[in-house]
């Protein structure tokens, strides 16, 4: 129960002065009960903090709680991060995700307040553990103060990362506020994101260098230029990206698997498909293209829960409601295709919906393989014995009305047999991977006109998948945009990377056509949320353009 017991200790710790607006509260001796007074004296009470910000992290993709450290009380937050964009459509999909999926999203939903909150509770932990570093003499070791330090830069670093891509300019924080305050103004983005690359160069120098030397899940200094790459995009500053992605490769720890490993090695299937498989993920099963990796185990103590990361319910099919199928772990487990693969990239090769579509693979390329794309459903529901053994044939009705069978993502696949109805998805998930840190720096490279070096980049990349190497005349934006979707789609915010590259407009006027007629720039953005105007009274807080 140790590792349960930090993670419940150091919330509780991190949270009791946001929970709270007394300060006289903090003045007082507590000898029996928590509080950062008495907690963070030690290294030992810096450690619980420390596991604190790695649950809030991980609470990210949190639906409605069991014991999550922060929750977003709704089904759907992971993927408002994806519709409204080129790669899924979300039809007939949970309540709370609609507005973001049609564009009528407003500053009163749900999510918009929830994502804002979620971010604000990490910034305000970490700057808990910052102050209180500064006040402790009592370390077990001389490396201990900046090192929890250099964690709690990154979380606040990631924490501002969500909050620039969602809302543009918002209130910079960096003291812990004891009073409720009433008058925040909005930092310009710019100004952001400067304070977000000096967290992220600092992480980089003071975290720990060795990735074979750290636990699963620990931040090492590469996961903190990978983030600087992708924030030195943002600024613009393609020099400085392509060092910090080239440091990164450079390393000698970091590899793109290319050989069959882990757990199912000696089963068909190909190396796209084992980095995927559960217990795949980590450097302890062989993985050395994770960089870093969110910890949501099955049964393990301080592990995922039903309410942790719904992205297999969102990508999975509901095949278990076609006559004939029953929920299977080789079929994904519970799926509720809340939301959908568009045709234009996934294809229709091997089903018969109305107009075949190629999609954007290769035909040698593995991402688009059997192991990676599953289009060849099969009913397995042994009492139906007409059916049994035959193949369910995906049509345009089975994709996009009934959402009970289409081209699926088996990177998201997840069940188990004891529990089929699981909803959560109970796997370590990569949020860091070597083949992103290669396309951070394809688009540096673009960037800076360099066609033949973002070439070079993309095809490490594209040699790994079977891929067609390409040549410097056919890199574009649009391709690499093409590039991530093959290699990364459903693990990055695609929502991110539109608005990153500046392309969220253009690429949904070319590929939604459920939206392509209604999406302006402003869409970019999500509304401030309504309460947070509200609530600040006594300064001028101004709404995004487009929803006053």
């Amino acid at each position: 129960m140790k590792i349960k017991n930090h993670i419940k200790i150091g919330l509780a710790c991190l949270l009791m002065i946001t929970a709270t607006g007394c300060d006289g509260f903090l003045d007082e001796d507590l000898k029996s009960a928590l509080s950062p007074n008495n907690t963070f004296t030690s290294t030992y009470g810096f450690e619980l903090g420390s596991a604190g910000l790695y649950a809030l992290t991980r609470s990210e993709y949190n639906t409605y709680g069991e014991s999550g450290a922060f929750m977003h009380n709704g089904a759907c937050p992971y993927e408002a991060l994806q519709v409204s964009t080129d790669i899924v459509e979300a039809i007939n999909s949970d309540g709370s995700l609609m507005p973001f999926a049609n564009l009528t999203v407003t500053p009163d939903n749900r999510f918009v307040l929830s994502y804002w909150n979620w971010a604000y509770s990490l910034i305000a932990s970490a700057n808990e553990v910052l102050i209180f570093s500064e006040k402790n003499n009592n370390w077990d070791s001389p490396t201990d103060k900046v090192r929890f330090q250099a964690e709690a830069r990154f979380f606040r670093a990631y924490a501002y990362r969500t909050l620039v891509y969602l809302y543009g300019d918002v209130p910079y924080v960096e003291t812990i506020l004891y009073d409720f305050q009433l008058n925040f103004t909005r930092t310009p983005k710019a100004e952001v994101l400067g304070h977000i690359v000096d967290d992220l160069k600092f992480a980089a120098e003071n975290l720990p260098e060795n990735a074979d030397n750290v636990k699963d899940g620990k931040l090492t200094k590469w996961a903190a230029l990978h983030l600087l790459s992708e924030m030195y995009l943002m600024q613009g500053e393609n020099t400085l990206a392509a060092k910090s992605a080239s440091d990164v490769i450079a390393s000698g720890y970091f590899e793109l698997m290319k050989t069959r490993y882990g757990v199912n090695k000696s089963k068909p299937g190909d190396v796209f498909s084992d980095l995927f498989i559960e217990d795949n993920q980590n450097r302890k099963s062989g993985n050395r293209e994770s960089i870093w990796v969110l910890q949501f185990e099955f049964n393990t103590i301080g592990g995922g829960t039903n309410s942790d990361d719904w992205t297999r319910r969102a990508w999975i099919p509901n095949y278990s409601a076609i006559t004939g199928f029953v929920l299977a772990d080789s079929l994904g487990g519970r799926g509720l295709g809340q939301i959908i693969p568009m045709k234009w990239w996934v294809g229709t090769k091997g089903t018969n919906a109305t107009g075949d579509v190629a999609g954007i693979y290769d035909a040698t390329d593995i991402r688009n393989s059997n192991y990676n794309i599953k289009r060849n459903w099969y009913y397995n529901n042994s009492n139906e014995a007409s059916l049994y053994g035959k193949k369910s044939n995906i049509t345009d009705q089975t994709w996009f009305s009934t959402k009970s069978l289409f081209p699926a993502l088996t990177k998201f696949f997840y069940g188990r047999s004891e529990n089929l109805s699981l909803t959560g998805s109970y796997r370590d998930r990569m949020k860091f991977r070597l083949a992103e840190t290669y396309l951070l720096l394809a688009e540096a490279y673009i960037g800076l006109g360099d066609t033949q070096k973002a070439a070079d980049a993309i095809n490490e990349v594209r040699k790994r998948a079977g891929a067609t190497t390409i040549t410097a005349s056919q890199v574009t934006m649009d391709f690499l945009l093409d590039e991530r979707i093959r290699e990364l789609v459903g693990e990055d915010s695609r929502r991110f990377t539109l608005t990153r590259t500046n392309k969220m407009v253009d690429r949904v006027k070319m590929y939604n056509t459920a939206l392509k007629d209604k999406i302006q720039e402003y869409h970019m953005l999500w509304p401030i949320p309504q309460s947070i105007i509200d609530s600040n009274r006594d300064a001028e807080f101004p709404q995004n353009p487009g929803y006053n």
